[in-house]
């Protein structure tokens, strides 16, 4: 049994050495809040664009209305780097009106790929009864207006607020029979879950990337928090991995890179050829999972 093990291993470790050049990589950013959070925002920019991503994203905000902090955003990431920006769009707390006057604005500043979402509710929920927009308007909407490349959110593990997994699964079919062209999922630990998901997508039709979201966790209790958030389960592993090193940052940061490393040989190994970074606007450990996949700054020949 211990033989089957190593050889399993060494199985996944030849096949991550041998993709170099055979996979893709997105870096999504949020937007910084303060000067020392700003300054760590543009370093990590700086050294993660060297890697030539497909393109970096930046999202909307936690209480959305921030579009114009975005924008300028991605204006900047552009001009300073050359790479495709592309900004994430909510349509939450927000008319269709105001959104039909955003998006002119991108179309004709010559953005054409947008992260489409509804976006989240404020915790105290005040927004539910002013819905009028959802990701799907949204879709919609962009491919009136322009040709947009578009990337939605999926779920493996079932969005918090959807009736079931069915009824989850259709909702992302609509946005992809409305124009959506990837879909991006919601960070996860359990592969299987991921894999299951995206067997599922092709039963109903769903025929665009499913890209897996990676998180590189290096703080497990600020992990905990967001996992309560967005309905992701923590196996209990996981758990026991981290258990003592809430002030151990380094050792922290190790163990989240062991982690992300052995999910990603497993989904290369399954097909996957694109990994979306949520990379909490921090470059040490995405840079160093790029790395390992192969995907590293050009080099420099004199």
């Amino acid at each position: 049994m211990s033989f089957f093990y190593a050889s399993q291993r060494e199985a996944l470790n030849q096949y991550l050495a041998e993709i170099k050049g055979n996979v893709t990589v997105s870096f999504e950013f949020f937007p910084p809040r303060s000067s020392d959070m700003e300054q760590m925002f543009w370093q990590s920019i700086q050294r993660l664009s060297q890697l030539k991503p497909s393109f970096i994203s930046v999202t909307y905000g936690a209480n959305s209305g921030e579009h114009q902090n975005t924008y300028s955003l991605i204006k900047e990431i552009n001009k300073r780097t050359g790479l495709v920006a592309v900004p994430h769009l909510t349509c939450i707390n927000t008319s269709p009106w105001e959104l039909h006057e955003i998006i002119q604005e991108y179309w004709h500043n010559g953005i054409r790929h947008i992260v489409a979402l509804r976006g989240d509710l404020p915790p105290d929920n005040s927004s539910r009864q002013n819905i009028t927009m959802y990701g799907l308007d949204l879709v919609v909407l962009l491919k009136k207006i322009g040709d947009f490349e578009i990337s939605v959110a999926a779920y493996p593990e079932v969005h918090p607020e959807a009736l079931s997994a069915q009824s989850d699964l259709i909702n992302l079919k609509k946005k992809v029979d409305a124009g959506a062209n990837r879909a991006i999922t919601q960070f996860f630990f359990d592969v299987e879950s991921y894999l299951r998901f995206r067997d599922r997508c092709l039963t109903v039709g769903i025929d665009i990337e499913i890209v897996p979201g990676i998180m590189p966790v290096f703080n497990f209790r600020q992990l905990q928090r967001f996992a309560t958030m967005t309905n992701v389960k923590i196996p209990l592993w996981m758990n026991t991995m981290f258990d003592g090193l809430d002030l151990d940052i380094e050792s922290s940061k190790l163990v989240g890179a062991s982690i992300a490393i052995e999910m990603i040989k497993i989904l290369s190994r399954e097909g996957v050829k694109h990994f979306h970074f949520y990379t909490l606007n921090r470059d040490e450990l995405t840079y160093t999972l790029c790395h390992i996949i192969g995907i590293r700054p050009e080099k420099i020949t004199i």
